[in-house]
């Protein structure tokens, strides 16, 4: 979704900051990690991707690529997650659908306005309604969407998590669509974000989040608790129409 408490300092700032920062020496001075305790990224832990068939991160990774905005998150994991299931075309002419061609396929002028630079984004219905159309748009007969979005932090709801990424993890002739605060898992920004589901190592409890977010990140584990943790999480007020939002796991499937 809109980021929009990044910071980024000028060249005129850093040199007027780099004595005071050349100088600090307290932990407060130190710069913020990119990941915090509850991510781990896959370039430091991808065991389980040589050890494992590891099926949907084999049939997805290759694509799913960069938001082509800071509010076109869904777009970006609904392209992916659909190509992913496709595969490569099978014929020299044929492309491999774009972010912009499945807006085009689709057709929806509201998905197009919540995706433009400085858009809202979208709701988790929104993300089902649009997920549903994209779908239909290429022509991926069979396919529908099913949904899991968990209301309680309990035992109960930790196991039906669990139980779907297994499933998911299965074969890579499904997919999964992550809605959930992204702030929870990497500790930084706090808002709402869709990503694509890349794995599900169930003897360490622990998903592999295919990030789109690839201006700031490159895909993640999370501990499957905190993945619970961060599709519970309300949208703050700052996030405008958002506000109160919480996330879920849109199951694409045939």
């Amino acid at each position: 979704m809109m980021r929009t408490n990044r910071f980024v300092p000028t060249l005129l700032g850093l040199f007027l900051a780099s004595g005071t920062l050349a100088a600090a020496d307290s932990p407060s001075d130190a710069p913020t990690p990119k990941l915090g305790p509850n991510a781990v990224p896959i370039t430091a832990d991808h065991t389980y991707l040589t050890t494992a068939a590891a099926p949907d991160y084999w049939a997805f990774a290759a694509f799913v690529k960069p938001q082509v905005t800071t509010s076109a998150c869904s777009i970006a994991a609904v392209t992916g997650a659909l190509n992913g299931l496709r595969g490569l075309p099978a014929n020299a002419l044929d492309t491999v659908t774009t972010q912009q061609q499945m807006l085009d396929l689709v057709g929806d002028a509201d998905w197009a306005s919540l995706s433009t630079e400085g858009g809202d984004g979208v709701t988790f219905d929104q993300l089902v309604q649009f997920t549903d159309e994209a779908l239909k748009a290429t022509e991926m007969s069979g396919y529908h969407t099913e949904t899991l979005k968990p209301a309680n932090d309990d035992a109960a709801t930790l196991d039906s998590v669990r139980a779907l990424l297994t499933t998911n993890e299965a074969s890579a002739g499904d997919a999964l669509l992550l809605y959930f605060n992204q702030g929870v898992v990497t500790g930084d920004w706090d808002g709402p974000h869709v990503s694509v589901i890349g794995a599900y190592d169930a003897a360490s409890d622990k998903v592999l989040i295919l990030e789109v977010d690839q201006e700031w990140y490159t895909p993640y584990w999370t501990p499957t608790s905190v993945l619970l943790q961060a599709m519970l999480k309300p949208t703050g007020a700052e996030h405008g129409v958002l506000e109160g939002q919480t996330g879920g796991l849109v199951h694409i499937l045939n």
